[in-house]
């Protein structure tokens, strides 16, 4: 009876068939598989653009930071105005927020809006200009933020003084007071010097300084004659924008319907 116990080793056990089927886990493996496909369409057409949309969009970023609307080629009169608009420099590097107050959304979408205006105010602009004789004298050009008025003769002040000597310049000098005082718009004074040309009574006053005299000399006229302070702005560039030497003695004027200026937003730096 023992030996009748005893299994035999050279006889394994005989394995059960697996039941019928696919397996269990192939269930929950094709469960995934769908969900994640189902998934990944979601994305795809959350993620697809209107190209439409997007055209007029990227178009309304690039007029607001190139700051240019106008027409290629148009002008009101002889010559065509150079692009004084910043160039924005791209960088790989991360832009860490300061402490001060900066261009807000707001400020660009005047921006904006004012050159898509431009059209219509130009043309009122013009007619207000030739009303006043100023065509003659002056080229009038087309930038985004209004009208510059430049005189035709460039040479304004003598070599290293800060005293207007260009009699052509006077009366265009009393009839953009006249026209400042007529209408509400804004002023926007650019004052310029030769290339290393220096205060003739004083040699330390080099070209930046000088043309801000320049500057100054010709708003504290305009603000004697009547024109309110707070429409005029001005800025002065030197010989840092010379084009032929001694021909850059000079002021020029860019007429605004608008004040481009806002107060920005204080940000914290982290």
């Amino acid at each position: 009876m023992a030996d009748e116990d005893v299994e035999c080793p050279e006889c394994p056990p005989q394995e059960e068939c697996p039941p019928p089927g696919a397996p269990a886990w192939m269930a929950t493996f094709s469960d995934l598989v769908t969900l994640l496909l189902t998934f990944f369409v979601l994305l795809y057409a959350m993620s697809k653009t209107d190209e439409s949309k997007f055209q007029s969009v990227a178009g309304s970023i690039r007029k607001a930071f190139a700051g240019n609307a106008m027409k290629v080629g148009e002008t009101i009169q002889l010559g065509k105005s150079p692009d004084d608009s910043p160039t924005m420099i791209e960088s790989q590097d991360p832009v860490e927020p300061f402490p001060i107050d900066l261009l807000t959304t707001e400020g660009i979408l005047d921006k904006h809006e004012i050159n898509r205006e431009s059209d219509e105010d130009l043309e009122r602009m013009k007619k207000v200009l030739k009303d006043y004789n100023l065509s003659e004298s002056v080229d009038v050009h087309q930038m985004a933020e209004g009208v510059k008025i430049r005189v035709k003769d460039k040479i304004v002040f003598k070599k290293g003084s800060t005293e207007i000597s260009n009699r052509s310049f006077i009366p265009v000098f009393n009839k953009v007071t006249n026209l400042m005082k007529d209408n509400d718009w804004t002023l926007h004074i650019e004052g310029y010097a030769d290339e290393g040309e220096t205060l003739a009574t004083d040699s330390t006053i080099g070209p930046y300084l000088l043309s801000a005299k320049r500057v100054e000399e010709v708003t504290k006229v305009l603000i004697k004659n009547g024109v309110r302070p707070e429409k005029i702005s001005s800025v002065f560039y030197g010989d840092s924008r010379s084009v032929d030497n001694d021909t850059n003695r000079k002021v020029e004027f860019v007429l605004r319907k608008r004040d481009l200026r806002t107060e920005g937003r204080k940000v914290r730096a982290q």
